[in-house]
């Protein structure tokens, strides 16, 4: 059988009419015939026809029964059928066609005819396959760029999360542990029957990846209340407190940000709720009982089970027995009742995973997580709400006209310009490591503060480099880890971390020095006022050659009618 050619297998019980379908078909298909239903089921055990012909008034089974026998069948389903009858009334024609039949044929037919009506419905059929297989290889490449953008942000809260808990001097580790107890306590909850109403409603990896964020507050706290070793005072407390409230508010700016904020809901509710208590002891609303989100009851268990067994600069560790008493003697009074009971229950598959907790965590959309980075930085540096939604908009505005002059477009046009813009916000995301009497000062550094600013360059290098390390694929980040480590070079080699000159500066660095420095004088910032837009221009173009690339700082100056709408919006 020539493989190259279409099968039609052609099915009637009038031997005649076999042969003149043969004779006028087999020159440019490989044709096989059929004298009954029962004769065509069996030769398509062995057989995948391109199309069937078949005729409607056959004994014992007609066309009509056959055909529905073979859309039954998911395997035959999908074969074309043209039926085949000398009945020319339309009800006959639209029964036919209500079954599936792709076309309706009178006898006698001409091979012209015929012939036609087979190609026809033989591409139709291709391209629907066509059709198919192009739909399910994009489907499979959106999954897989959906996969790489759903590790990367996974891997990006991570880090947001352990440089929180970095600041906190929390043992390495509490994060990892408390997304994992609070599985278990999700698991086995489930298992139980207990609050199955409220959990099967959930997307349990979402709530995982979203308990990450829930001490992100922390990053609004003072270092010297937030590093210190003894008891706090009231006034202390009162304001180490408010990390729950700050936690929440960081969240819903996030969540305003972006129409795909389904894994931020359990986020902020953790966030505002992990600290109530059962009996209305706790805060920040003095909550009781159910009036507390099960989000905040699970993590409540959760985060107390982990900072009872780990070691704090205020505490020692307690011994699981210990911590599982006190967790117990807490039951209705800190703790829902229901959850202890559970955690009382399993409490020794806890006590096993205190040192193994993997971490499984699952996330979804890039743009808002980076942009939450880039606000965690504004809200430590004392910039002005919004500085990150300006640099994009700056950094938009420039990439376009980079990309009309011959200097610079060969190489801009290669970046994937919304990856660029968004990995752009982390250029200061070593700032988080910079203490707060540093970093919010509002005179003069000293010498050794200018130093410990100028270390923010190597530590965001190095969280960049750590969310690659977390997520196995740099790619995603490279313009990110380009910008985060070259944006405060100078084109005259005066610059920091490295003394790069002229174009040993990545180019991405180069166009970030430029907006950096705008965006910077034309906000008000903690050590002086802003300046107008007509200062800052001139500063560019004073420090054209010395500090900034000269070709890109035309460039820039070019755009002055676009930048000067978007620092009066």
């Amino acid at each position: 059988m020539d493989n190259t050619r279409d099968v039609i297998i052609m099915v009637d019980d009038d031997i005649t009419n076999l042969n003149v379908a043969r004779n006028n078909l087999a020159d440019k298909y490989t044709i096989f015939t059929a004298p009954s239903g029962e004769k065509l089921f069996l030769l398509l055990k062995r057989l995948s026809p391109s199309l069937i012909l078949l005729d409607i008034e056959m004994p014992e089974m007609d066309g009509y029964q056959v055909m529905a026998k073979l859309k039954e069948d998911e395997a035959t389903a999908h074969i074309p059928v043209i039926f085949l009858t000398a009945k020319i009334d339309p009800e006959s024609e639209v029964e036919g066609l209500g079954m599936g039949a792709v076309d309706y044929i009178t006898k006698p037919f001409s091979r012209e005819l015929l012939i036609k009506r087979i190609d026809l419905h033989i591409l139709i059929e291709k391209q629907k396959k066509d059709l198919q297989t192009d739909n399910l290889s994009l489907v499979n490449e959106v999954d897989k760029k959906s996969r790489a953008i759903f590790e990367l942000q996974g891997a990006i809260l991570k880090t947001v999360a352990e440089l929180v808990e970095c600041r906190d001097n929390i043992t390495g580790g509490h994060i990892e542990r408390t997304q994992h107890y609070l599985r278990l306590l999700v698991d086995f909850l489930l298992e139980h029957n207990i609050y199955t109403e409220e959990l099967s409603t959930w997307d349990i990896d979402l709530l995982v990846m979203s308990s990450q964020l829930h001490d992100v507050g922390k990053i609004s706290i003072k270092d010297q209340i937030l590093l210190k070793p003894g008891k706090l005072s009231s006034d202390e407390f009162d304001e180490m407190k408010k990390h729950t409230t700050y936690g929440a508010d960081i969240i819903r700016r996030i969540e305003k940000s972006t129409s795909e904020n389904d894994f931020l809901h359990h986020a902020e509710i953790m966030a505002l709720s992990h600290h109530e208590k059962w009996d209305g002891s706790g805060y920040p609303h003095g909550l009781t009982e159910n009036e507390i989100p099960l989000q905040g009851r699970l993590m409540a268990i959760a985060d107390v089970y982990d900072a009872l067994t780990d070691e704090r600069p205020y505490k020692k560790k307690f011994t699981h027995a210990d911590s599982v008493e006190i967790i117990r003697a807490d039951r209705g009074k800190h703790f829902d009742p229901l959850v202890t009971d559970v955690f009382l229950i399993h409490e020794k598959e806890f006590e096993r995973d205190i040192f193994s907790a993997n971490n499984n965590v699952q996330t979804n959309n890039l743009h808002p997580t980076i942009n939450a980075v880039a606000n965690f930085m504004g809200v430590r540096g004392g910039k002005e709400r919004g500085h990150a939604e300006r640099m994009k908009n700056y950094l938009e505005v420039f990439v376009e006209a980079l990309m009309k002059h011959d200097d610079y477009s060969s190489e801009v046009s290669k970046w994937d310009k919304d990856l660029f813009l968004t990995s752009a916000q982390l250029h200061d995301v070593g700032e988080i490591t910079v203490a707060d009497d540093v970093l919010n000062k509002t005179g003069d550094l000293t010498v050794d503060e200018f130093e410990h600013v100028k270390s923010h360059i190597d530590f965001g290098v190095q969280i960049i480099q750590q969310v690659k390390d977390n997520i196995g694929n740099g790619s995603l980040l490279h313009h990110a880890e380009a910008l985060a480590g070259s944006h405060h070079e100078k084109w005259d080699g005066t610059g920091y971390p490295h003394g790069l000159a002229g174009q040993e500066i990545p180019l991405q660095g180069r166009i970030m020095a430029i907006v950096d420095v705008y965006d910077a004088m034309t906000t008000k910032r903690p050590h002086r006022d802003r300046k107008s837009h007509e200062e800052a221009i001139e500063f560019i173009r004073n420090e054209s050659g010395v500090y900034f690339d000269p070709g890109l700082a035309d460039v820039f100056i070019e755009c002055e009618e676009e930048l000067v709408l978007l620092v009066q919006g």
